[in-house]
């Protein structure tokens, strides 16, 4: 158990919740400002190809640290591992605003996801420690609501600083915000680190993390090759996905044996928690892959600034907090079955209308799609959590939670670098059907721009023409966007079928609910 603060009143919350609240507002901010931000990342970086990645080593980075920055703050205290993640988020954060290359950016989003992944996870526990239990979910809920403010400023906030400013000051923002949140927790957690008895050191599963990393990383780099370089079937993606393969059984073998594994494989006894975790890999896989070509798409297709691009977001980010207040409101009265199907279905729709988006889309209908999917990812999303923690003893809650958002961000990383694959073969297939059907003359200059993501994304997103004439320039614009459009529908008939799956998954959880007075139902019962 974690200590806390022996006089509930102690004056030092208010420096604790003040810091705590900073660093989850721009922790989490960081996540979705760098979205708004890509077409521009790109038009200095290049490297559509690995865009992914960006996003990808962020969640890679912050997963692996998870399971260790709780137990860490166990033994050392909890103001030295949030000041340890500061640094490393402010470091990381002045060296991805210097990146050159998009290398550069990618690895050190990496070192930056480490620090975000010890900061998010100890704004929980510091929480718990400083509260009684009664208060705990009162300020539990204004981190949330924090989280959820962040994640709608995110889009708009890196809009307007690309429009105004560039994209590095993204990053040169953090810079004042987190040295004030990390002097806040240092002078509110002085007394309370001091005289907080230290738990039992509990051993920490560093086996399982250095061979589940890698594990986890070659995957993503077998699905990241260039295919016409290292097809399906070459010897290199062959080999990566092989000892990736490896690893992963290793890994399981390991988890049966640690004292306190990264993964509890007994939980997977509980069908509940076998379901929920799925739902949630599914939920990672379709929704952070696919979302993050929502700013792509609207300023290379629709044609509108950063600024609006970003925007676009604010009604799913709204609709998602609405729903995720009744949702978990509704638990109260109906079957989990019953909730989390609906809410799937809401989000299949959701998928479904943006497979339908295409060169002639509105900012208003791009809104619509984002409204619904934004509704059913509220239904779901919260009440996994919530389901999860009333199928477990109070003693279980910890590990049941961040087991099920550990697969959820996993299910995240890999939807980002799959679909991007995806994207990126669309393009080259539908690039390739353009010239062949085109006139001669726009063939001549369609073969001359090629089939390279990058030169083609610059292309439509440039105000400037070209020496053809700007009859030509404009059916060559048309013609590609349409290629692009026609690609970004592969990417959302995608994220369709893997949400679809996903209602399959709830019919089977059984007809568990939680009971008015409080009591557990018998979840494994059909």
């Amino acid at each position: 158990m974690h200590g806390h603060l022996s006089q509930p009143a102690s004056p030092n919350r208010g420096f604790v919740l003040a810091g705590l609240l900073l660093g989850m507002f721009f922790g989490a901010l960081e996540q979705t400002i760098v979205g708004t931000a890509l077409p521009s990342i790109m038009s200095d970086l290049n490297g559509l190809s690995i865009m992914s990645w960006i996003t990808t080593a962020y969640m890679i980075g912050s997963t692996a640290v998870i399971p260790i920055a709780g137990k860490l703050s166990d033994i050392v205290g909890r103001r030295s591992i949030y000041g340890i993640g500061w640094l490393v988020f402010l470091i990381s954060s002045v060296l991805c605003a210097n990146a050159e290359t998009m290398e550069q950016l990618i690895a050190y989003r990496a070192l930056q996801g480490i620090g975000g992944g010890m900061i998010m996870p100890l704004t929980q526990i510091m929480i718990g420690d400083i509260f009684s239990p009664a208060d705990r979910a009162k300020w539990q809920g204004a981190v949330g609501a924090v989280y959820a403010l962040s994640s709608i400023l995110g889009p708009l906030i890196g809009g307007f600083i690309v429009d105004y400013a560039s994209w590095h000051w993204i990053f040169w923002m953090n810079i004042p915000f987190g040295i004030l949140s990390t002097i806040f927790i240092f002078i509110g957690m002085a007394d309370a680190d001091k005289h907080r008895q230290r738990t039992e050191r509990l051993p920490i599963d560093w086996l399982g993390i250095v061979t589940f990393v890698p594990c986890l990383v070659l995957f993503l780099l077998g699905l990241s090759l260039d295919r016409e370089q290292y097809p399906w079937d070459s010897w290199m993606t062959l080999l990566l996905f092989g000892a990736s393969f490896v690893l992963l059984l290793i890994f399981i073998r390991i988890e049966k044996r640690a004292v306190q594994p990264i993964i509890r494989l007994s939980l997977f006894n509980n069908r509940v928690f076998q379901i929920s975790t799925a739902l949630s890999f599914l939920i990672g896989l379709s929704l952070f892959g696919a979302i993050m070509f929502v700013p792509l798409f609207m300023q290379g297709i629709v044609g509108v600034s950063p600024v609006e691009a970003g925007s676009t977001m604010t009604p799913l980010m709204i609709a998602m907090i609405i729903t995720s207040i009744i949702g978990t409101r509704l638990l109260l009265k109906i079957r989990y079955r019953t909730l989390l199907s609906t809410g799937m279905i809401i989000l299949v729709i959701g998928f479904y209308l943006m497979s339908k988006m295409g060169v002639t889309t509105t900012i208003t209908e791009a809104s619509l799609a984002m409204i619904v999917l934004g509704l059913g990812i509220g239904l779901v999303m919260p009440a996994i959590t919530v389901i999860v923690q009333h199928s477990f003893p109070k003693d279980q809650l910890g590990t049941v939670t961040s087991t099920s958002t550990f697969f959820r961000s996993i299910g995240g990383a890999i939807g980002t670098a799959l679909f991007n694959v995806i994207m990126n073969e669309a393009i080259k297939l539908n690039m390739t059907d353009a010239i062949d059907r085109s006139e001669p003359a726009l063939q001549t200059a369609l073969a001359q721009t090629g089939t390279h993501s990058d030169d083609l994304y610059a292309l439509i997103t440039s105000t400037d023409t070209i020496s053809s004439g700007a009859e030509l320039h404009s059916v060559l614009l048309t013609t590609v966007k349409s290629a692009w459009a026609s690609s970004f529908s592969s990417v959302y008939i995608w994220a369709f079928g893997i949400a679809a799956l996903g209602i399959i998954l709830t019919l089977l959880i059984g007809n568990g609910r939680i009971e008015p007075n409080g009591s557990k139902s018998k979840h494994a019962e059909l």
